[in-house]
């Protein structure tokens, strides 16, 4: 697994992998205002242009599989993981392990957060399993979502 930081002139393709990894959970919880599924090109290039914002495409034997963005105001904030994602024939591999762990190692071990679906074991277990413990903070979505913050201290 590498990671390869991203171009604005990627902003299409990324999007693309964002949709197809995230369109299965939009249909589950039909979160529409929060699912990266449901951004547009203007947003992810938005995001690819912040001087702040590390944009990596996830790579596996030379596929791209997936990406992980990085918000690093290196002003003292917590570093912040906004959208981490693999595409659906590539899970189960570790993939997404070893990418938190590589933007820990790039970026620093200390000081992150991040939110996910409660409701999504998986996810939840994924990031506990590298460390990360839940603030307490917690958004219900609608009757059958909630958004549960991060951190790593």
């Amino acid at each position: 697994m590498k990671l390869r930081r991203a171009s604005v002139e990627e902003a299409e393709k990324i999007l693309h992998m964002q949709i197809e990894s995230f369109q299965e959970l939009l249909d589950k919880y039909q979160d529409y205002d929060t699912n990266p599924a449901s951004e547009d090109i203007d947003i992810v290039k938005q995001r690819l242009n912040q001087n702040y914002t590390y944009f990596y495409i996830i790579t596996d034997n030379k596929e791209e599989v997936g990406a992980i963005r990085v918000v690093d105001k290196k002003d003292g904030s917590r570093k912040r993981i906004s959208p981490l994602f693999i595409l659906p024939q590539y899970r189960n591999k570790g993939l997404a392990q070893k990418a938190l762990q590589e933007v820990e190692r790039m970026h620093g071990m200390k000081h992150w957060q991040l939110n996910t679906i409660l409701e999504e074991e998986g996810n939840c277990y994924l990031y506990e399993k590298q460390g990360y413990i839940q603030d307490g903070n917690r958004q219900m979505i609608n009757e059958g979502m909630t958004l549960v913050d991060y951190i790593k201290d």
